[in-house]
């Protein structure tokens, strides 16, 4: 394999193309596309043949009729987990391969949190990409950073005058080997977005950010105004906003999208009977449905232009989320954070024209795998930094080995420590749980006690809306055995409460 940081100084001249143009042919391009908070039960083929007995769920009752084509040629993971489902976290973890406790990001990212933001010194996805002769591109929300009065057109203010501020302006230096860039941190105006190019230039669109990061996403491809490197494979991210809140009328959607559900009795669209109808919030089912159905015309659109252009046959296109929505199930208000299902489990869709089989997998792929295993599906294995916490799992999608993970985490933080000025200064590690191919449990503890507040134990197969949280005292063998998965998983990551020994009565962390 040829290491082309280290081979640069012979790529001159017509030999130098040839080489990059072989090494562009050996490794595969790369497009990761991410809309925010987007339910792996919100994708229609669920209810089609070939998935639907895949899985104990029903589909919503949405329309997806790209994400449909593409599952019939992908590898589609039906038990994917957003181990921290929170939107920071969970990109904190997608770079880095780290669990949030290393990645620098155990927080949603804001002003009010420099405990939270993605480590400097951190070897990213894109890091290595950059490193091994790829040309990278991430357009969208990248929500990952601590806000800072960095504004580059106003010199010692913050992007936006709220408070705490949300928003951040990423420069050059905290952008990871990303040499084209469209980004902005987290504005929830889905009508008029802005972005930060290249070269710091504020860019005001009023536009549905979906369509307009498609176009550009295009125009990448399209390699307009000489914005890549031809000759080099290339890493594009593409991180939508929505289906992400505020999803309550058509300033967060497109009309024709909403038109589909506007008249649809709410019994006939939240058909999980685990929902809650009486809550205010079911009437932006409506709004949310039409947001799924908005950024699947415009993935769509990125396929499109890709085969246009000759390049679908040696680009690994995937389709994930970072994590869901519970939209009124189980009562709650809380869209995510939870061990919920609607929360948890996100899509995670692969394709890769004559090298991957499309099929159907339960693998119980983890955040922090995702960053080795695409490294191992582009044969960049023997590249994958040794500070990686996940695992590299492209042998499943090449099935060429049988090497799985038996549970997955689950992870929640909140709030620590504040100083004289209301900084967040710790995180408090207030969940743990896991997830298994039949249960779920998490554990909920007192910030000042650190006993137990709560526990939820659900078993997935028999109980698949996890309507029964079952009696861990009546359960104690099914409870002691998951504290034991979950006590070798927390030991392998360092995590806090393997290091405090956290109910260290229930959980063995202690091995031989």
């Amino acid at each position: 394999m040829m290491n082309y940081s280290k081979n640069k100084s012979l790529l001159i001249g017509s030999a130098g193309l040839l080489a990059l143009s072989a090494y562009s042919q050996e490794h595969p391009n790369v497009i990761y596309v991410f809309p925010d908070q987007f339910r792996n039960q919100a994708l229609d083929f669920w209810n089609e043949e070939g998935f639907k007995d895949k899985v104990n769920f029903r589909a919503d009752p949405v329309h997806t009729p790209n994400l449909n084509r593409f599952a019939k040629e992908s590898f589609v993971l039906s038990s994917a987990v957003s181990n921290c489902p929170l939107s920071s976290p969970h990109r904190g973890m997608l770079l880095t391969g780290m669990y949030p406790d290393g990645s620098g990001i155990p927080l949603n990212c804001n002003s009010n949190r420099p405990v939270s933001s993605l480590r400097t010194d951190a070897v990213t996805i894109s890091d290595v990409f950059s490193r091994s002769g790829y040309d990278c591109a991430y357009i969208g929300k990248l929500h990952a950073d601590f806000p800072t009065p960095n504004d580059p057109e106003n010199a010692g203010c913050y992007v936006e005058n709220s408070k705490p501020v949300w928003d951040a302006y990423t420069p050059p230096e905290r952008r990871h080997g990303f040499n084209y860039w469209y980004s902005y941190g987290t504005f929830d105006v889905h009508k008029q977005p802005h972005y930060w190019d290249t070269n710091g230039k504020r860019h005001e669109i009023k536009e549905w950010s979906p369509k307009h990061e498609a176009d550009k996403a295009i125009e990448y491809l399209k390699n307009e105004n000489n914005v890549r490197n031809r000759e080099k494979p290339f890493f594009l991210m593409v991180a939508m906003n929505p289906p992400h809140s505020p999803y309550n009328s058509t300033e967060d959607c497109m009309e024709e999208d909403y038109n589909l559900y506007k008249d649809i009795p709410l019994d006939r669209l939240l058909i999980r009977p685990n929902v809650d109808l009486e809550m205010k919030k079911a009437a932006d089912s409506r709004f949310y449905f039409a947001s799924i159905t908005g950024v699947d015309r415009e993935f769509g659109r990125i396929l499109t232009a890709l085969k246009d252009l000759g390049l679908d046959k040696n680009t690994i296109v995937i389709f994930a989320s970072d994590h869901g929505e519970t939209m009124c199930s189980q009562g709650t208000d809380d869209p995510k954070n939870s061990p919920y299902t609607e929360s948890l489990n996100i899509p995670f869709i692969v394709r890769y024209p004559g090298k991957i089989k499309p099929q159907v997998d339960p693998l119980l792929l983890s955040s922090p795998d995702i960053m080795p295993t695409i490294l191992g599906l582009c044969g960049l294995n023997n590249r994958i930094p040794k500070s990686v916490q996940g695992r590299d799992f492209s042998h499943v999608f090449y099935r060429k080995g049988i090497k799985r993970p038996q549970a997955a985490l689950y992870i929640q933080n909140m709030d620590g420590e504040k100083d004289a000025k209301g900084l967040v200064t710790s995180y408090f590690p207030s969940a743990r749980g896991i997830k298994t191919e039949r249960y779920t449990l998490a554990i909920y503890i007192d910030k000042n006690t650190k006993k137990v507040r709560k526990t939820l134990l659900f078993d997935d197969i028999t109980d698949p809306y996890q309507l029964n949280n079952l009696n861990i005292n009546r359960y104690f063998k099914v409870y002691n055995e998951l504290c034991k998965k979950m006590a070798v998983l927390l030991k392998e990551i360092n995590d806090p409460w393997f290091r405090d020994r956290i109910l260290s009565d229930q959980i063995p962390y202690i091995f031989n």
